[in-house]
């Protein structure tokens, strides 16, 4: 017996000095530090900005921590492989939250599969009609105009729409409602914020090549002109859908204030506080602004499809509180980060379309051959499952 008890002696000792090591070690708790800050984050996701505004820039740092995560997961695989049990499992444990900045979906649920609606989404930055935006003979506004009128899709979203009643200097160009709507086959719901003397209108659209039934404005109070629109589509099957289009409170960044502010110290002394500011003052509007959005589709009794520039990015408490109920079309069956600015700031996806727990995402997908406007236009594809229409 005393043979057996000595060798068991040893390893006991053995393992409890490897433990004491492990905790001893700078690495490990480096890990510890990482887990906890992941954590934290997630948590701060869920913090209403209005109520705690640090907690929205903390959130922002989500994707760093998940990174460090991981790193550390490899780093402990290659090292003692018990210990990379811990980020393991947290890695698995914050796996959706992975997937709203980086989908990895190669082939989609099921692309193949026949769709109920095929759905656009695009902010189209009034369709470069300022003398700033135009380019020689209007040849963006023009093509972007005609591509949007063109698109199979059944419906469009259109954020920063443009649209002018007649003929002007620029002849026909920016009659886009008609051009749109009407001409392409497509009902029109047009949501004003502006008109301006010659009677164009500024504001958000809905084009339908489904009947429009019932229609509305959701507002985001008398201080802004951001707002949404909601528009009930009957189906040729019969059923209702209600599909949302809303442009929450912009960053109000200038994207070279961004660049200068990280290219040096200088730079960052300079802009830094300024965007600070401002980052603040758009995510605690924002807050407001979803928290109003998410009670209006909770009080839907159609299946909801929602579209929007939500000027946020997916690790902030505006998108955390649309994804808690509803699929983000991205994170369901995109593929890569799905960056939708077309501007210097890289990885940026602040366009999105939702859908509630009633449809099955088919496809997703992010035009970026389509550069006209400071957006990228979203593509996706919906099927209404039967058994809960």
């Amino acid at each position: 017996m005393q043979m057996w008890e000595a060798p068991n002696c040893i390893v006991g000792l053995q393992l409890q000095a490897w433990l004491v090591s492990v905790r001893r070690s700078l690495a490990f708790k480096f890990t510890l530090l990482v887990v906890a800050w992941l954590l934290v984050a997630i948590g701060c996701t869920q913090v209403p900005p209005r109520l705690f505004w640090p907690a929205a820039f903390i959130a922002l740092s989500l994707p760093g921590a998940l990174a460090l995560n991981a790193a550390m997961l490899v780093y402990w695989l290659m090292r003692r492989w018990p210990v990379a049990l811990l980020p393991l499992a947290v890695a698995l444990l914050t796996w959706p939250h992975l997937m709203r900045g980086l989908a990895l979906h190669p082939f989609g649920p099921d692309a193949q599969a026949p769709a109920t609606v095929r759905l656009l989404s695009s902010n189209v930055r009034i369709f470069n009609v300022y003398p700033q935006l135009r380019d020689a003979n209007l040849h963006s506004s023009k093509t972007m105009i005609k591509w949007l009128a063109a698109h199979p899709a059944d419906v469009l979203c259109l954020q920063e729409f443009y649209t002018e009643p007649k003929p002007t200097a620029d002849g026909v160009v920016f009659n886009t409602e008609r051009q749109i709507g009407r001409l392409s086959g497509r009902e029109s719901f047009v949501s004003t914020t502006l008109t301006n003397s010659v009677g164009a209108k500024f504001g958000m659209a809905i084009f339908s090549r489904f009947p429009i039934v019932r229609r509305g404005v959701i507002q985001f109070g008398k201080l802004t002109q951001n707002h949404a629109m909601w528009a009930d589509l009957r189906l040729p099957q019969g059923d209702t859908i209600r599909v949302f289009n809303a442009h929450l409170q912009s960053m109000s960044l200038d994207e070279q204030d961004i660049v200068d502010s990280y290219s040096s110290k200088a730079g960052l002394k300079a802009k830094g506080l300024g965007l600070m500011r401002r980052l603040k003052r758009g995510m605690v509007r924002r807050s407001v602004q979803v928290d109003t959005l998410v009670r209006r589709i909770e009080a839907s009794r159609y299946p909801v499809l929602l579209c929007g520039d939500l000027n946020d990015l997916p690790y902030s408490y505006t998108y955390d509180q649309l994804a808690d109920n509803m699929q983000n079309a991205w994170a369901t069956a995109g593929l890569g980060v799905g960056a939708s600015y077309n501007g210097k700031l890289p990885f940026v996806r602040i366009d999105n379309q939702f859908a509630s727990p009633q449809w099955q995402v088919l496809s997703c997908r992010v035009r970026r051959d389509i550069p006209y406007s400071d957006h990228f236009p979203i593509e996706a594809t919906y099927r209404l499952k039967i058994n809960e229409r």
